[in-house]
């Protein structure tokens, strides 16, 4: 009881002095933290090394969080509409990014009027998401191009789901309290039934989480393990793609 008065007093203190603790400060420092930083920039520096052609076209970045990667588009003269399902995470988007379309977008249950864009870039979101399927569904429904997906993901050769809990109140997990962790194989067969073509880099970014060996789990440490994504409605002709679902990968250079 005491401390929640403490709290409470500190609170007003701050208020009267013309300062506010908002939610965007928590998302900061979250999504700000040296690991989270690091992690970023492993996976936008392996993303530009596959060489995509995005320039100038319109984006959908889903699951933005509070932007980290949305200006790997802006500064590629691109059409950015930024969607985020957490409040706190628009508000901090809309002051970080006053000049683009920032939405809201609850992929549990996607509802966005807008027609196709030529990329959709779904960076560490669908791992965070009760239902997956509806979700791939809705990205492919809403890409006339390329769909640039990352998610974290279970070991195993059968195409498979695996859900686990994550907390509702941290802003970088699932909204809903719930995840999943499909195996690499269901993701790969779900994204050819809505996509002519689909690759698998043949590099992973220079990062632990992302394993180079899929046919050995039991030497990948503990943790989170993850792999990319490239679907597409034409062809992309590319030394750095494979059409196959690749058991050992490198790490790029």
């Amino acid at each position: 009881m005491m401390e929640r008065q403490t709290s409470s007093l500190i609170r007003k203190l701050i208020r009267r002095s013309g300062l506010e603790i908002s939610w965007a400060d928590r998302s900061r420092h979250c999504f700000h933290s040296s690991g989270y930083l690091r992690h970023n920039a492993r996976r936008l520096e392996h993303l530009a090394s596959l060489l995509l052609p995005v320039g100038g076209k319109s984006v959908l970045e889903v699951g933005a969080g509070i932007g980290d990667h949305s200006n790997y588009f802006l500064d590629r003269d691109c059409q950015v509409t930024i969607t985020e399902a957490r409040d706190e995470n628009l508000r901090h988007l809309k002051n970080r990014f006053p000049e683009s379309d920032v939405r809201f977008l609850d992929m549990e249950d996607p509802k966005l009027d807008l027609p196709p864009f030529e990329v959709v870039h779904c960076y560490g979101l669908l791992y965070h998401l009760a239902d997956p399927v509806r979700a791939i569904e809705f990205l492919a429904e809403k890409c006339s191009g390329m769909l640039l997906l990352e998610t974290c993901v279970s070991f195993g050769d059968l195409a498979e789901i695996r859900r686990v809990s994550e907390s509702r109140r941290d802003p970088t997990q699932a909204v809903s309290g719930t995840g999943c962790r499909p195996t690499r194989r269901w993701l790969f067969e779900k994204l050819t039934s809505l996509f002519p073509h689909v690759y698998v880099p043949t590099t992973q970014p220079n990062h632990e989480e992302f394993p180079l060996d899929w046919t050995s789990p039991e030497t990948f440490p503990s943790g989170p393990s993850r792999a990319v994504f490239v679907a597409s409605r034409q062809a992309i002709a590319s030394d750095v793609l494979s059409t196959t679902l690749m058991d050992r990968q490198t790490r790029h250079p």
